[in-house]
Order: C-alpha cells, then sequence, then structure tokens
C-alpha cells in the first residue's frame, strides 16, 4: 500500500443503489499504516484554526459511479468552543455534538485527523482492566465482540479485528470514548461500587454485570453528550460533500 492511499478495509457491509458499505478504511498517519472502523472516536481538526474535536466515525461508503470515497461522521467539541461557550450547567467531561453529521472524502478525513492530542485534558480517565484476566478462556476476544456487535448494530468486525492486529494496533490504543449521559452516570456509579473491591475480579464482565461500559483501552477518556448546537462555520469547510447527503438520503436513511 502507498503511503498517500486509502484502501478499504475487511468485506462490504452492505449494497444499496449506486453504494457500496464499508466497516473499516486504512490509510497513513505521519508514514504509519493506521485502520479506522465504524464507532470509533478519535480526535480531529476541521481546519488549522479549528479547535481540536472528537469525531465518531459512523458510516463509510464508495459511490460507484463516481469511485468517490466517502465517510459521515459526528463531531463533538468542549462548551468552551461552542458559540455559547461554557457555563455552569455543564458538566467536567461534558461535550456538545454538532446537530447535522458531516459528510467527507476520506481524503480529507484523513487530513483532518490529529495525532497530537497531549494538550487535551478533559475527560473522566478511565482505570484499565487488568488485560492479562482477560486472556483466559478467550475473554478478551468475546468482549471485543460483545463491544462491537453492541456498538455496530450487530455487524461482524471479526476481519476487521484481524487486520488491526496485523499492523500492531489494538482495541487498547482508544484514546476517548463519548457516552451518553445515562451511559456515563451508569458508568460513574460503577466506578463508585467496584472502588474497594478485590483487583482480582475487576474485569469487564464483573463491570457490564453492574451496568457499566466495556472498556479494554488503556486509561481511555471517557467523556459524555446530552445535547447539540448548530455550528456557525462548518457548512463554510470546503471539505464538507453537501451534496452527497441528499443523494444518500434519497437512497437509505441513516
Amino acid at each position: 500500500m502507498e503511503p498517500n492511499s486509502l484502501q478499504w478495509v475487511g468485506s462490504p457491509c452492505g449494497l444499496h443503489g449506486p453504494y457500496i458499505f464499508y466497516k473499516a478504511f486504512q490509510f497513513h498517519l505521519e508514514g504509519k499504516p493506521r485502520i479506522l472502523s465504524l464507532g470509533d472516536f478519535f480526535f480531529v481538526r476541521c481546519t488549522p484554526k479549528d479547535p481540536i474535536c472528537i469525531a465518531e466515525l459512523q458510516l463509510l461508503w464508495e459511490e460507484r459511479t463516481s469511485r468517490q470515497l466517502l465517510s459521515s461522521s459526528k463531531l463533538y467539541f468542549l462548551p468552551e468552543d461552542t458559540p455559547q461557550g461554557r457555563n455552569s450547567d455543564h458538566g467536567e467531561d461534558e461535550v456538545i455534538a454538532v446537530s447535522e453529521k458531516v459528510i467527507v472524502k476520506l481524503e480529507d478525513l484523513v487530513k483532518w485527523v490529529h495525532s497530537d492530542f497531549s494538550k487535551w485534558r478533559c475527560g473522566l480517565h478511565a482505570g484499565p482492566v487488568k488485560t492479562e484476566a482477560l486472556g483466559r478462556n478467550g475473554q478478551k476476544e468475546a468482549l471485543l465482540k460483545y463491544r462491537q456487535s453492541t456498538l455496530n448494530s450487530g455487524l461482524n468486525f471479526k476481519d476487521v479485528l484481524k487486520e488491526k492486529a496485523d499492523l500492531g494496533e489494538d482495541e487498547e490504543e482508544t484514546n476517548v470514548i463519548v457516552l451518553s449521559y445515562p451511559q456515563y452516570c451508569r458508568y460513574r456509579s460503577m466506578l463508585k461500587r467496584i472502588q474497594d473491591k478485590p483487583s482480582s475480579i475487576l474485569t469487564d464482565q464483573f463491570a457490564l454485570a453492574l451496568g457499566g461500559i466495556a472498556v479494554v483501552s488503556r486509561n481511555p477518556q471517557i467523556l459524555y453528550c446530552r445535547d447539540t448546537f448548530d455550528h456557525p462555520t462548518l457548512i463554510e469547510n470546503e471539505s464538507i460533500c453537501d451534496e452527497f447527503e441528499g443523494r444518500l438520503t434519497s437512497h437509505c436513511s441513516y
């Protein structure tokens, strides 16, 4: 694969009209291959002057007539980076979603991806589970399968996970996760319930039983979203492909 090339990862997951839908794609970031798949959260900067925000990859497809590789993502900004700014009602781990999804060509999306998130200080730092405890009896593999099935409508991600493993990537590399407010509250409640428990039982299966979430990542930053806003300048971004949104919705809803 050439350093600047893009390619789909895994088998197609849908076909509708002129569109072929996929689960993941591979690109290069700072000379190293990387794979992003549906449901992934990652840091982006829409223009050099914009603040860093979080993108959630929600849809990937190719338009067969034009051979365009396209993506649809949901963007999350810190309250202080929105027109209304941060106020006393905002939580310290809160982000606000842009009301409209953004459709961007893959070649432009990878230019948005931001690898240096060292200055991002927000978010609850979740304690990692003991991965050696998950290694027995295929527990970790089963957990990853559970997470992918719940996050992505039951799609089979086995081929994508294999490609990530072949590249040396892992679900443990996820740096940020955005939850709904109810999920976040359950997670905080679960943390309080297990804080005095012996480390031998602190696996994600135990956390799930208490109403938490499955976190395999090493110290991910947990945030939550409960509100949306209209971004005043995003529509002016030349990378946004509004013309594809009308065509896509005329064929299918998402």
